[in-house]
């Protein structure tokens, strides 16, 4: 098969490069594309920032070159429900965002993995309270993109899937503010989440190092379940 993943940012990949072949660079209008061979797919691998619109913006500028056979939503979630841990993964059945919700096309990996809904918002969920009100709803996991890759890949008819790696839990609210350092290019400044330490410094710093600890063994764990991804 020939899929398409979208991801936020680069960081959410290195997992899936460690396992595949013929990795190359693709030319795409995005801020960072590769493709390779995994599993016996060929793949187009693209990061566009995070948030909806520019996942979708991804979705389009890469179906013009690339046919695909398949979408799927990858990246790092935040946890909704207290059995899911640090690096755990969530196959999404269905994503929901707001009035919107889109079916999940089924895939399997080499990793363990939990089934559930994903809620897709607009902005980074940071307290542990509006993540009980989500999952009050029935999600079990929140991030930003899969809603915007979803409905790009319905309009092209194409099947949708996705699937994503817990960075932060249900039960945790965050001290740094992501969304004040998230630019309108869908990536997060580093300079204002350092100036945002300043306030308390070995908190924020530490849940920063914790973080980017974390984001690492998502990836990985991502990469596990792509070495055998199947539909």
């Amino acid at each position: 098969m020939r899929i398409l993943v979208v991801a936020a940012d680069r960081m959410e990949f290195p997992g899936i490069l460690a396992h595949a072949a013929e990795t190359r660079r693709a030319a795409l209008e995005v801020r960072w594309a590769r493709s390779a061979w995994l599993s016996g797919h060929e793949m187009l691998l693209a990061a566009n920032g995070a948030g909806a619109s520019r996942a979708a913006a991804a979705v389009d500028r890469a179906l013009e070159t690339f046919a695909a056979d398949a979408v799927v939503s990858t990246g790092f979630c935040g946890a909704l429900r207290p059995e899911l841990g640090v690096a755990d993964l969530v196959v999404a059945d269905w994503v929901a965002a707001g009035e919107r919700g889109f079916r999940a096309w089924p895939v399997s990996g080499a990793a363990v993995w939990h089934t559930g809904m994903v809620a897709s918002v607009d902005h980074v969920v940071q307290t542990a309270e509006e993540k009980v009100r989500l999952a009050d709803s029935g999600a079990s996991a929140v991030e930003m993109e899969a809603a915007g890759v979803a409905e790009r890949a319905v309009a092209h008819g194409l099947p949708f899937s996705c699937v994503k790696a817990v960075t932060d839990l249900g039960d945790e609210t965050l001290a740094n503010d992501f969304n004040k350092a998230l630019r309108e290019d869908g990536y997060f400044d580093t300079i204002v989440l350092l100036r945002g330490t300043l306030g308390q410094p070995l908190v924020r710093v530490r849940e920063l190092f914790r973080l980017r600890k974390r984001c690492v063994r998502a990836a990985r764990m991502l990469g596990d379940f792509f070495a055998d991804l199947r539909f």
